[in-house]
């Protein structure tokens, strides 16, 4: 890993042992005029399918719980099947300030490994059917390629339906 992919993501994968690799981007963002969705233009600019590559957003639960979820960047996170999979009545996005602070990380850098604090964590089932996929490194033009099996080892996630298209 080289130090300009030095992030608290790769930093707590590395210290468990877990294999991974990197990939560097340009920021799809910096194109003015780019009306794309932040995820697609991520895979785009990989020359990946849609599916392989993974978002992570945080939601904020009934009581105040902030849960994280793991979605293909071609869909979007289904709320009421969310707080399903917690066990509450509801989830709303959270506060684009809030995910910051929870996270340690900028918004389109968000990854769900390596955050300031630890969430409960939900993946889509649909990583079930890979062997790897792609999520955010912790910063805006780095993705980190990891075993779907990191997900629970290291975050406890829970792999449940997320995703609506």
């Amino acid at each position: 890993m080289n130090r300009r992919a030095s992030t608290p993501a790769t930093k707590q994968l590395s210290d468990w042992g877990v294999a991974f690799r990197t990939e560097e981007y340009a920021n799809p963002l910096a194109s003015k005029g780019s009306k794309q969705h932040y995820g697609i233009s991520v895979a785009r600019e990989l020359g990946l399918d849609p599916t392989l590559v993974f978002k992570t957003l945080l939601a904020e639960l009934t009581g105040g719980e902030m849960v994280v979820g793991v979605v293909p960047v071609s869909s979007h996170l289904d709320l009421r099947a969310l707080a399903r999979a917690a066990g509450v009545k509801k989830a709303t996005m959270a506060n684009p300030d809030k995910v910051e602070r929870r996270t340690g990380y900028v918004l389109g850098g968000v990854s769900p490994f390596g955050q300031r604090f630890q969430h409960r964590t939900f993946v889509d089932a649909s990583a079930l059917d890979m062997i790897e996929v792609h999520v955010s490194g912790g910063r805006r033009g780095l993705e980190i390629v990891v075993a779907v099996d990191a997900f629970e080892a290291l975050l406890g996630a829970t792999f449940v339906p997320l995703s609506v298209r």
